[in-house]
């Protein structure tokens, strides 16, 4: 059986299957959130933007895991990332997600309008206050990450993009690991475009697997951490079978050759 984590920067280990929760809210997200625990998921993936904390929280609350086997990834809005601002929002967070400490928090998207020192500086402070435990960012370009990596008083430990077979971010997986940032993908299907790829469904077909478990192998060997986000019991199982088989490396190279799509995510803030 292959490691089912990965080891931060800061020490701490990631699990490689998170359990993304974007767009759910109230009870489909408590639900869903208590079933993939249930079934041995101990990785959720939420953000302060999702309004679905507290039913994050209640969903764990119904799963019966405890708090300290779990990994909590959350958010902190764009537009607020102001010193104080960035420290408030961290401690709401920990209020709705009712936990003493967050396993991961990031910075949602990158704001050119805030310096970014100031809000690092923040998390800074959340980190020597143990009220978060590793620190990240999400939508970062190289860019971003560069600056980010001179200002940061303490280790950025993953990035947190969308990345998927129709768009593989070579050049930013490489820097990514040259620094040691663990990259975290999100929409792993291309919000579900790839469902329809005939070259996936060929690939699925030999290898006997659905194109999302192909997509998420694809993803890990890659040394990608991944969030899908399902809400059948049948798709939540389907999403952890990736873990005991392999894709080829020819296979993986040809999937690769894939990834020239557009971004589906791209806000009219975004920053690229």
């Amino acid at each position: 059986m292959e490691n089912t984590t990965i080891k931060l920067v800061t020490g701490y280990r990631i699990p490689i299957l998170g359990f993304g929760t974007y767009r759910l809210v109230g009870r489909h997200c408590k639900d869903a959130v208590s079933t993939a625990l249930k079934l041995g998921y101990t990785h959720v993936d939420t953000a302060w933007i999702y309004e679905n904390q507290l039913s994050v929280s209640n969903g764990i609350a119904a799963s019966g895991v405890p708090r300290e086997k779990l990994f909590i990834t959350t958010k902190a809005w764009y537009d607020h990332l102001d010193y104080a601002n960035a420290i408030e929002q961290c401690n709401d967070c920990l209020r709705q997600l009712r936990t003493d400490y967050i396993d991961l928090y990031l910075i949602h998207w990158p704001n050119k309008n805030i310096p970014m020192k100031d809000t690092f500086r923040a998390l800074g402070k959340m980190v020597q206050e143990k009220k978060v435990r590793s620190i990240g960012v999400s939508n970062f370009s190289i860019r971003h990450l560069e600056d980010a990596i001179k200002v940061s008083p303490v280790p950025i430990a993953v990035n947190q993009v969308e990345f998927h077979p129709g768009l593989f971010q070579k050049e930013l997986l490489d820097f990514c690991k040259e620094h040691n940032i663990v990259v975290t993908a999100y929409s792993p299907f291309g919000q579900g475009e790839l469902f329809s790829n005939t070259l996936l469904m060929e690939i699925a077909k030999k290898k006997q697997k659905s194109v999302s478990q192909i997509c998420l192998r694809w993803l890990h060997q890659h040394g990608a951490v991944v969030i899908p986000k399902a809400t059948s019991e049948e798709h939540i199982k389907e999403n952890m079978d990736f873990f005991s088989w392999s894709l080829l490396q020819s296979e993986v190279q040809t999937i690769d050759q894939l990834g020239n799509a557009d971004r589906i995510v791209n806000p009219s803030f975004g920053e690229f």
